[in-house]
């Protein structure tokens, strides 16, 4: 069975329960980013925090952004979109572009899609030659891996979505002019690929899922599910990392 074949897409929350689930996970998550950036406890910068979004076209990826950085100070996060490379991009190697974003000790940044796209798009939809595409896994390992080594915790999450579910909600978007914006013929276009996108994300997932830059798939067919998941599974690499570096994750604060 595939990684995708194998998610549990009947997963739900109804709306009470998500309000709920949320809410305790984005106040754990505000605890958790003072403390990387120094604002609680020791006072000490921790570690850089990078969250991967891509997914399927209507998968819930803007929302489940939306809440993970609701509850947090602008300044202290920083969320980057990334759609197809300009001209002058695409004069240099396809990672340059990306550097710039990538938080430093005490930051967190969110990517909104991301230099998998070389290996996903741009592999089926014929952007990139196949010795590009083909030698990109490695090079995307590497650059994972050297963020962590430096310390970088990495948190990629593919948001997965049925096709029922996908079109639903495009059909949803299109009848919806406040939302109509968001669909557009190449998101069509890419449904009639479903095929050849599951393929290339299924070799996405085996070949760049590492123990330092492991992937979260996400069900996403309910938007309340997806979410909590989302949040909930953030704080846990957050606590994990700072665990991992002897930090206490729940240190005295004021006068405890």
């Amino acid at each position: 069975m595939s990684r995708l074949d194998d998610v549990d897409l009947s997963l739900r929350l109804d709306k009470k329960e998500g309000k709920k689930q949320l809410a305790a996970a984005q106040e754990r998550l505000v605890h958790l980013r003072l403390l990387l950036g120094g604002q609680i406890g020791p006072g000490e910068l921790g570690p850089p925090l990078l969250a991967v979004f891509e997914g399927w076209d209507a998968s819930g990826k803007g929302g489940a952004i939306q809440r993970l950085v609701a509850e947090l100070d602008s300044r202290h996060v920083r969320v980057a979109q990334f759609a197809a490379p300009t001209s002058d991009e695409k004069r240099h190697h396809f990672l340059w572009r990306f550097w710039p974003v990538l938080p430093g000790w005490g930051g967190m940044a969110v990517l909104d899609r991301s230099w998998y796209g070389r290996v996903l798009v741009e592999r089926v939809e014929g952007f990139a030659t196949k010795e590009a595409w083909q030698r990109a896994y490695q090079e995307i390992v590497d650059l994972e891996t050297t963020l962590a080594a430096e310390g970088t915790v990495l948190v990629k999450f593919w948001m997965h979505v049925s096709p029922e579910e996908q079109l639903h909600r495009f059909e949803s978007r299109r009848a919806d002019p406040y939302k109509a914006w968001k669909l557009t013929e190449e998101d069509w276009r890419n449904r009639e690929k479903r095929g050849e996108y599951e393929a290339a994300v299924e070799e996405m997932l085996e070949r760049t899922d590492t123990p330092v830059a492991p992937w979260h798939v996400i069900p996403a067919d309910d938007k309340r599910w997806a979410r909590v998941a989302v949040v909930r599974t953030v704080c846990e690499a957050i606590e994990a990392a700072l665990r991992t570096r002897g930090i206490d994750p729940d240190p005295p604060l004021g006068d405890d």
